[in-house]
């Protein structure tokens, strides 16, 4: 069974040989610190670690829904501490250099008001031809051939707006400038559908990614009711377009307690919900007991049970097994793996799933050669 018969299967809830064998990702600190207990050198970023850990692959497909061109990043001051610069999206942060933080501040953003939408709608422009690789022909169609699943980004309605102009800005102009918020949101969707449009004719596409990061461990960012009058009447549109070209799974990727917010996804065609953050109060069995064989899953693998003992790690595996024998659901870590995590919890983790779950051990006859990968 090539990887995208099993994922296609998997999420069309019919017999798979085992679900497929992936996981999200790291913390930044995560790779080093594992590197003092094991991890060879060489396996040094998300990447790379997804295939010494012989997680199975999706195809990406490389076409542009973002700014395009970005703003230009400049260093705006640069101390023996600290760097503050303007990033590819006009926002100025600062980063701690000396190693006591990886987490950015945030402290201006280029999007601040109605006029200065207009620098922002200019990067929008979906007949921009660098949307596409120079070689998409050959890549259309390497695409179209490949024994993966085939996935394409098709953007973000309020995550990158938040992005662009802080939490606390969008959060205000929701409420007091509604209009101007929808004129942003239309504006990315009708990218989105064109560059998606075009794309369908040339590809074919398994499954779509959103990213929204929309919600805390309090819930959602906006209510429920503007959710579904300003977005998902507008996912509809994009998940309609690729539906119509065969596609048949659409993810969102949302931090938080989604709870509130997965029955209007589901309403614009939004159909699998990720990474599904066990802390923050979301429950994929709540949400298979709420709507069927409707919703899809991945995800919900609680990382902080990971950073415990083996009996946790098992107990932790053991309940989520319980989910994936239904169908519809690839379980892993509910985000990207922290450092306090273990290298040998986290191969304890990864052999006891496989284990569970009947996946095939990668490395069966040891690990692979980190220079080959």
């Amino acid at each position: 069974m090539t990887h995208r018969e099993r994922f296609l299967k998997t999420y069309r809830f019919e017999e798979v040989d085992h679900v497929p064998d992936m996981e999200f990702g790291y913390w930044a600190e995560t790779l080093p610190r594992w590197h003092k207990e094991g991890l060879p050198e060489q396996v040094n970023d998300n990447d790379v670690a997804d295939r010494y850990f012989g997680f199975a692959p999706y195809a990406g497909v490389p076409v542009n829904v973002g700014l395009l061109p970005g703003f230009a990043e400049q260093v705006i001051e640069e101390t023996d501490r600290h760097r503050v610069y303007q990033d590819h999206e006009g926002v100025t942060r600062m980063v701690m250099t000396d190693g006591s933080s990886t987490i950015p501040r945030y402290l201006d953003w280029a999007l601040k008001t109605p006029d200065d939408w207009g620098m922002f709608k200019e990067r929008l422009n979906p007949a921009n031809p660098d949307r596409y690789p120079d070689d998409w022909d050959e890549v259309a169609k390497e695409l179209s051939d490949s024994a993966l699943p085939v996935r394409v980004s098709a953007g973000s309605l309020f995550g990158r707006i938040r992005d662009w102009m802080g939490f606390e800005n969008i959060a205000i102009a929701v409420m007091e400038q509604p209009e101007w918020v929808e004129e942003m949101m239309e504006d990315i969707t009708q990218l989105s559908c064109a560059v998606l449009e075009e794309t369908v004719k040339h590809v074919r596409i398994d499954c779509a990614m959103f990213w929204e990061d929309m919600a805390f461990k309090q819930g959602p960012m906006i209510s429920p009711k503007l959710f579904r009058e300003l977005m998902t009447p507008r996912y509809k549109r994009i998940t309609d377009v690729l539906k119509k070209a065969g596609a048949e799974v659409f993810i969102v990727d949302c931090d938080g307690d989604i709870t509130l917010l997965v029955e209007h996804w589901l309403a614009g065609g939004v159909n699998c919900m990720f990474p599904l953050e066990i802390a923050a109060g979301t429950d994929p069995f709540q949400m298979r007991e709420q709507f069927g064989r409707e919703v899809l899953l991945m995800g919900g693998v609680n990382k902080r049970e990971l950073a415990k003992d083996k009996p946790a790690i098992r107990a932790e595996v053991d309940r989520v097994a319980k989910l994936a024998e239904q169908g519809g659901y690839i379980p892993h870590v509910d985000h990207r793996c922290p450092p306090d995590v273990s290298y040998e919890n986290y191969l304890y983790y990864l052999d006891y799933k496989r284990q569970v779950l009947g996946i095939p051990d990668p490395w069966a006859e040891g690990p692979p050669d980190p220079d080959s990968l």
